[in-house]
Formats: C-alpha cells, sequence, structure tokens
C-alpha cells in the first residue's frame, strides 16, 4: 500500500509542475513596459525584448578545413634578439602561395 501511496505522490507532484501558463509575457499589474528609447520607431513588446540579439548569440560556424595547406613563411616569427627577414616585394612565392587556386 505504501508504493501506491508513493506513486501516487510522485503523479501528483508531475501534475502540478506540467501546469503553467502557456501564452504571452505581459508585464505584472500595476507595472508598464520599459520606455520607448530614443529613435525609435516601433513599440516595444515581450516578444521582442526576450529575443537575443546577434551579437548575445552569434551563429555558428561548422566549415570544416577542406584541405590541408601548409602555413606561410612569417617574416615576423623570429627568436628574441634577431632581426626580422626584410620584405622582398618582388619576392613571388609570397605572391603564389596567396593566388587562390
Amino acid at each position: 500500500m505504501t508504493l501506491q501511496r508513493v506513486l501516487l505522490v510522485i503523479g501528483m507532484v508531475l501534475s502540478a509542475t506540467a501546469c503553467g501558463k502557456v501564452g504571452d509575457l505581459e508585464p505584472r499589474s500595476g507595472n508598464a513596459l520599459p520606455p520607448q528609447a530614443y529613435g525609435q520607431t516601433t513599440t516595444q513588446s515581450a516578444g521582442v525584448l526576450t529575443t537575443p540579439s546577434a551579437q548575445a548569440r552569434p551563429g555558428r560556424s561548422d566549415e570544416l578545413l577542406k584541405r590541408s595547406e601548409r602555413r606561410a613563411d612569417d617574416p615576423f616569427d623570429v627568436a628574441p634578439g634577431e632581426q626580422p627577414k626584410p620584405l622582398n616585394p618582388e619576392d613571388q612565392t609570397l605572391a603564389a602561395k596567396t593566388d587562390p587556386e
């Protein structure tokens, strides 16, 4: 008999937690929505206020690496105390590495 009571209590608790208002959000009685921002042309609604912006939830990029490429030589990646190599604008190897094909 105690098992039945336990199951009855669990069932009542689960049914009570399933109850809830499903609908639009509204401010409590006596309160109003925040004031309209300067320059805003439309009125604010609860849906607009609770929707996160693109900065708050940025999009996800799942682009996979298409092909393996060797890293270009970095002329500024030198050991401490050494001088960086001077950049030669006529160097064809740099132009060939950046040419997309």
